[in-house]
C-alpha cells in the first residue's frame, strides 16, 4: 500500500481511527455503567493550574486579559464539584507547550474524572477495571492484578536508598554514579534529582513488571494531593500508572483546603521563577469558590487517552493513533 503525500498509509490510518472511535465509545459506556456523567468545560480560561514542569499556551484578549489553553480541565471540573456535582468525567483536549516526542504531542486527548467520597485507593481499583475492560474490548485477556509499589520501596529495591532520608548531596552523587545526567555544582531542587533517578533507574525496572501503580510520593511532589504521615515520613496520597513502562495516568486523593492550595500554587510559581519560567496567576475562580462553597472530599484521575490507545494497539508511540500529529497540522 503506497503512502500518501504526507507519508501516511491512508487506509491503515483510517482503520486505526475507526478502532479509536470504537474504544472511545466503550470508554464512555464504562463511565456510564459506573454512574458517572459526562461534562464539557472550556478549553480557554483566565485560570490555569500552576505546575513548575508544565508550560501552558497563553493568549491575550483584545482588552489585554491573558487567558490560557488548559493543560488539564482540573480547575474547571473542580468548580463543578464545589457546585454539587458528584461523579463526573470528561474526554477533552489539553495543551502543553514544548511537548513533542514519541509519547507527547502539544495538543492531546485527556480523560479526567472525579468522584466525591472516594480515595486514591478506590480510584486505583477503578483504573485497573477500566484498563482490563478495554483489553477485552480489543480481544485480549485481562491482566493479572496490577502491582502496587510505593515510591519508597521502588527506590529501595533499585537504588538501595530511602528517598525520604537521603541527603541532597548524596542524591547528587547518586545521580552522577547511576545516570547519564551531570548536575551542576549549585544546589539543585531535591525533586529534580529524584526525578532524574526515577526516570533513568527506577522506571526501566518498573517497565519489566508490566502494570504498576507507583504510589505514596514524597510530600514535596504532592501537587494537589492530600498529605499523610506514614512511617514517620510525609507522603502524598497520589499514584501514577505505568503500563510496560509507559506513564498512563495519575490520580490524587484531592486536596480540599483553599489556603493550602494557594500556598502550593505560590510554591510552584517560585520553582518556575527559579528555572527561568514566568509566574502564572495564583488567584483563580476555583479558589474564590472554595472559600464560600467547600470542596468535597474526593479523588480524581487524569489519563492520557492517546497513550492508552497506543498501548492497547501495540504501537511504539501516539503518532499512529492521532488524526494528524503536530508536524502535520
Amino acid at each position: 500500500m503506497r503512502p500518501n503525500a504526507q507519508g501516511v498509509d491512508a487506509p491503515n490510518q483510517v482503520a486505526t481511527l475507526r478502532e479509536r472511535a470504537r474504544l472511545t465509545d466503550h470508554l464512555r459506556q464504562w463511565f456510564r455503567e459506573q454512574n458517572y456523567w459526562e461534562v464539557e468545560t472550556p478549553l480557554l480560561s483566565r485560570d490555569c493550574c500552576i505546575d513548575a514542569w508544565l508550560e501552558p499556551f497563553s493568549l491575550v484578549l483584545d482588552d489585554g486579559t491573558p487567558v490560557y489553553l488548559q493543560t488539564s480541565p482540573e480547575f474547571l471540573m473542580k468548580r463543578l464539584l464545589c457546585l454539587g456535582a458528584e461523579r463526573i468525567f470528561q474526554i477533552t483536549r489539553s495543551f502543553r507547550k514544548d511537548e513533542v516526542g514519541a509519547w507527547h504531542n502539544p495538543e492531546f486527548t485527556i480523560v479526567e474524572w472525579y468522584a466525591i467520597e472516594e480515595t486514591h485507593l478506590g480510584q486505583m481499583d477503578f483504573v485497573e477495571g477500566l484498563v482490563n475492560s478495554l483489553r477485552v474490548c480489543v480481544g485480549m485477556e485481562p491482566l493479572p492484578p496490577f502491582v502496587r509499589l510505593t515510591y519508597q520501596q521502588a527506590f529501595r529495591d533499585v537504588l538501595e536508598v530511602c528517598p525520604f532520608e537521603i541527603t541532597t548531596s548524596d542524591l547528587r552523587r547518586l545521580v552522577l554514579d547511576r545516570t547519564t545526567s551531570r548536575p551542576s555544582t549549585t544546589p539543585e531542587d531535591r525533586d529534580d534529582l529524584l526525578n532524574l533517578l526515577l526516570a533513568e533507574c527506577v522506571e526501566p525496572r518498573i517497565a519489566a513488571q508490566g502494570a504498576v501503580f507507583l504510589m505514596d510520593y514524597p510530600a514535596s511532589q504532592s501537587a494537589l494531593a492530600r498529605i499523610r504521615r506514614d512511617g514517620g515520613f510525609a507522603v502524598a496520597e497520589r499514584f501514577e500508572l505505568y503500563l510496560d513502562g509507559i506513564e498512563i495516568c495519575n490520580g490524587y486523593h484531592e486536596l480540599t483546603d483553599a489556603e493550602e492550595l494557594r500556598f502550593r500554587m505560590d510554591s510552584q510559581n517560585r520553582k518556575r521563577l527559579a528555572s527561568g519560567k514566568p509566574s502564572l496567576p495564583v488567584e483563580s475562580q476555583l479558589l474564590q469558590l472554595m472559600e464560600v462553597s467547600p470542596f468535597p472530599p474526593s479523588a480524581g484521575v487524569a489519563l492520557g487517552w492517546d497513550r492508552l490507545i497506543a498501548w492497547l494497539l501495540g504501537r511504539d508511540g501516539i503518532r499512529d493513533v492521532l488524526t494528524f500529529p503536530f508536524d502535520q497540522v
